[in-house]
């Protein structure tokens, strides 16, 4: 991580960890940066989502890229994916999307994407960082700022709403079945998906029981979507639906609810579609890409049916890693990031729920049955809000107590520390037979790490 960009882009709150000032200069740069050919002209693709300030740092990153020299195509409100899909599609430099994910509406967040629609590197993102300190020597630009361009060599803003609708096509096709039959529930959380799920859904003929599709720039992720699973379950119970999904504020995420109402998390989901790939012969490597975050009821499902796993940290981008590198085909998080390389870069909610219904269908089950085998252990976590995240890791005494800790579960548990990529926080996690032994275990180490002086301990 650096010093402004965490895993998961530039994200902070807005007008005041995140300012327009950062949002022009990101502009500025990505303009110059990939302007740097002679002769080349740059063409960088722009998304957001519903939040108030998606608007001001859209409009200041246009700027920025324009006053660069590059064309801008603005695909305005749409999802994380569909930036990738289109910047890799239609041959950008670039892509940017505007959206804090699944953060209150006074976040926002800068996430960026190369021309293969994937996570930027960590050398560009240095190469930024170095710009928004004001370090030009650096960069080798003599002067006290980038060039501006000039004359015809100003970028040009084009309307790019056509791209949008092409990867709503996109995702139409990707189905081998008609959703006819069925009553789904999609919460698009006021955010990206609040036009496009609906959209494709109902083009792939379900009935579509669609709710927080109504954003007011300030309500996004408010009792809504993936981070508040419990308003789609019960509107499935109330309904009478056959299956229920749950986006993220950005769409790059999908929860499940089952025909009962039940929640079927990233964990039940990478294991349902593993399976359907395993059934079909295209589980490459016969392997799933996870994180440690991942629940132990997922690796002994898979245990049982011969499916081997791998585990990397936390972070979609660290699991997209592995599984370009080893060729594997799906990946994902407990959090519902699951990602399909045959058919993305990224992970994509949307997707996601369409691949669920096939596997549904396919194997004339209902979700409830494909997610059944995954049977969950307890999980807590704590999260820790503390000013220098190393030295928690490095304490000897908060080592000491994570190992007895360990030593305690043994195979029927475990303990994870974890720093967050996106905020000043440590997450101490523990999976136990039981809630009440999770709390126990976990409160104890929470509490050595306030003893230790490394946090302040609420009131």
């Amino acid at each position: 991580m650096g010093k402004y960009f965490g895993t998961d882009g530039f994200r902070g709150e807005a007008g005041v960890t995140l300012t327009s000032e950062h949002a022009y200069k990101i502009g500025r740069f990505l303009g110059w940066y990939y302007g740097r050919t002679d002769g080349h002209r740059v063409r960088a693709v722009i998304g957001k989502d519903t939040r108030r300030s998606s608007y001001m740092f859209e409009y200041a990153i246009v700027a920025g890229l324009t006053a660069s020299g590059a064309d801008v195509y603005m695909l305005h409100v749409t999802t994380t994916p569909s930036v990738s899909f289109a910047v890799a599609g239609d041959e950008f430099d670039c892509g940017i999307m505007i959206s804090a994910s699944h953060n209150p509406y006074t976040d926002n967040g800068i996430k960026l994407v190369n021309k293969r629609g994937e996570k930027i590197d960590d050398n560009t993102i240095a190469e930024i960082e170095k710009y928004l300190d004001g370090n030009l020597a650096a960069l080798g630009v003599a002067g006290e700022d980038l060039p501006l361009a000039t004359g015809a060599d100003i970028g040009k803003i084009v309307d790019y709403a056509a791209g949008r609708n092409r990867y709503i096509g996109y995702l139409i096709s990707l189905s081998q079945y008609s959703f006819k039959p069925f009553r789904v529930g999609l919460d698009c959380a006021n955010g990206s998906a609040w036009m496009i799920a609906k959209s494709v859904f109902e083009a792939l003929g379900a009935k579509v029981h669609a709710i927080n599709v109504e954003p007011n720039g300030l309500n996004i992720n408010r009792e809504a979507g993936s981070t508040h699973i419990e308003v789609l379950a019960e509107c499935v119970k109330r309904e009478g639906l056959d299956i229920g999904f749950a986006f993220d504020g950005d769409a790059d995420r999908c929860i499940a609810v089952d025909e009962r109402g039940e929640v079927v998390n990233g964990d039940h989901i990478l294991y349902l579609l593993a399976r359907h790939l395993q059934g079909q012969g295209a589980l490459v490597g016969n392997t799933v890409v996870t994180t440690v975050m991942s629940n132990l009821g997922l690796y002994r499902a898979l245990d049982a049916v011969g499916i081997r796993y791998e585990q990397t940290t936390v972070g979609d981008r660290f699991i997209y890693e592995n599984m370009q590198k080893n060729g594997y085909c799906i990946g994902g998080e407990q959090s519902g990031h699951v990602i399909l390389s045959k058919y993305a870069t990224t992970g994509d909610g949307i997707l996601t729920a369409i691949k669920i219904m096939e596997a549904v269908i396919s194997s004339k089950q209902p979700l409830s049955k494909l997610a059944a085998p995954v049977k969950m252990f307890p999980q807590i976590t704590r999260n820790v809000r503390v000013d220098n995240k190393a030295a928690v890791r490095e304490n000897g005494q908060v080592q000491a107590a994570i190992a007895a800790v360990r030593d305690r579960l043994g195979s029927e548990g475990r303990i994870l520390l974890r720093e967050s990529g996106t905020e000043p926080v440590v997450r101490v996690m523990v999976e136990a037979a039981s809630e009440a032994l999770c709390r126990e275990l976990a409160d104890g180490v929470v509490n050595v790490i306030y003893d230790q002086g490394l946090a302040v301990r609420p009131l």
